[in-house]
């Protein structure tokens, strides 16, 4: 059969590659090496319904063992990749098996950034990433009574949202003059910031954290670089992550905050693409090299990587789109709405539903929507089809995104 194509990392984008390539009608060997010892499972709901209580560990599975067999896709789980032997071809085990490869696939991903101040290092400040961090998480919360969040990103947000449902009480601090500060505008950000409070939760910005303090049974509050002591018997920080690049600067691939990849997710060795949270490629909704950490991204470039191993080669070019749901109120974003220098407000968000319009020197960047899916999959659809829209496009039709959605001769500009 051969050595076939070998794919490091199992979670959503190692795991789509894999069946994208038996969808793409590929023969060869399929084996997916994942470092978790479990199946590939779903990680968004990990902040949400899994700390509930609304949905067990199988639950989050994507895929069964019984599904990978049939599709003949070897998995190797709980297995470490210590080292890629690029000139003999093959991935390296931390326990010396090697796994002989035609084309690698990395998809390692990325890992919690850790919080470095006085006190975090006893390990008592938890992080959420993966099943474990989650299974450790749920069982904390559950006799926590005082919560400090230190990080007001989605992970941060969505963690909190839960645990004001549970009747704790959440101090959020945030190192930014706002939550989501680096993904959403000032108008989104304020309706979810009132939300929040609305369901009890204390907001500190600009604020730095100077010590976690303990005593001899465990965490006892936040010190702030103002001085300020918030009470606290867990400490949740999600300050964002780091691309699990290592494995690949280490086997001297080109890397930057990531693994570089071409257009066609090809890293510097024409043996090796490398996809999801871990790979930084040139997007043209951005404009320049971007590394995008969402499960769309994950998977459409895992299709994208499938399709050229099994001779349909194609620039990646799939529209980015995120999502974040925070109690009751769902936030999906289409396209990248970062850097904008202009915002129109569609809608009420006094009633829970609206969608935001982001355009940066005229042009059309993407949408923000709070409980309006609708606007979501039409604002996909439109820069799906032009990425060369203008405010005065949107002003003709009274940002109506069907007719937008619509409009003739829309693809045609995309192709062009």
């Amino acid at each position: 059969m051969g050595s076939g194509i070998v794919i490091v990392g199992g979670g959503q984008a190692g795991l789509q590659t894999a069946i994208s390539l038996r969808d793409e009608g590929y023969e060869g060997k399929v084996t997916l090496i994942g470092a978790e010892k479990s199946v590939p499972y779903q990680r968004p709901p990990l902040s949400k319904a899994f700390l509930l209580g609304a949905v067990d560990e199988t639950g989050l599975h994507l895929r069964p063992q019984a599904f990978l067999d049939k599709l003949r896709i070897d998995f190797v789980q709980g297995a470490d990749v210590v080292a890629i032997d690029r000139e003999g071809r093959a991935v390296v085990l931390a326990g010396g098996a090697r796994h002989a490869y035609e084309h690698l696939v990395i998809a390692t991903g990325a890992r919690n950034r850790l919080l470095r101040v006085e006190g975090a290092e006893r390990g008592e400040v938890a992080y959420l990433r993966s099943i474990d961090d989650a299974r450790a998480l749920q069982q904390k919360l559950a006799a926590a009574v005082d919560i400090v969040v230190i990080g007001a990103g989605f992970i941060g947000l969505e963690f909190a949202a839960v645990a004001a449902k549970l009747g704790r009480r959440v101090h959020v601090v945030e190192a930014g003059p706002r939550l989501m500060a680096r993904t959403v505008s000032r108008e989104c950000a304020a309706y979810f910031q009132s939300r929040h409070e609305g369901w009890g939760t204390d907001f500190s910005f600009d604020a730095a954290v100077a010590a976690i303090e303990h005593d001899d049974k465990g965490v006892t509050g936040v010190r702030l670089g103002d001085g300020r002591l918030l009470k606290a018997d867990l400490v949740v920080a999600g300050i964002g992550v780091v691309p699990n690049a290592e494995l690949a600067a280490e086997a001297g691939l080109a890397v930057d905050n990531g693994i570089l990849v071409d257009a066609h997710l090809v890293t510097s060795d024409p043996a090796i693409s490398a996809i999801g949270d871990c790979a930084v490629h040139p997007n043209s909704f951005s404009g320049g090299l971007v590394r995008l950490e969402s499960v769309q991204n994950a998977a459409d470039q895992a299709r994208t990587v499938a399709a050229r191993l099994a001779g349909r080669p194609d620039a990646y070019q799939a529209v980015p789109w995120f999502w974040s749901d925070q109690g009751d109120s769902k936030l999906q974003m289409a396209g990248l709405t970062a850097g904008h220098d202009q915002a129109v407000l569609q809608g009420a968000p006094a009633d829970g539903r609206f969608s935001i319009f982001c355009f940066k020197d005229g042009r059309f960047l993407g949408v923000e929507s709070v409980n309006k899916p609708a606007d979501n999959m039409l604002a996909r659809r439109v820069l799906a089809a032009s990425r060369d829209l203008t405010l005065a496009d949107f002003e003709a039709c009274g940002f109506d995104l069907k007719t937008l959605a619509g409009a003739p001769g829309r693809e045609g500009r995309a192709r062009g």
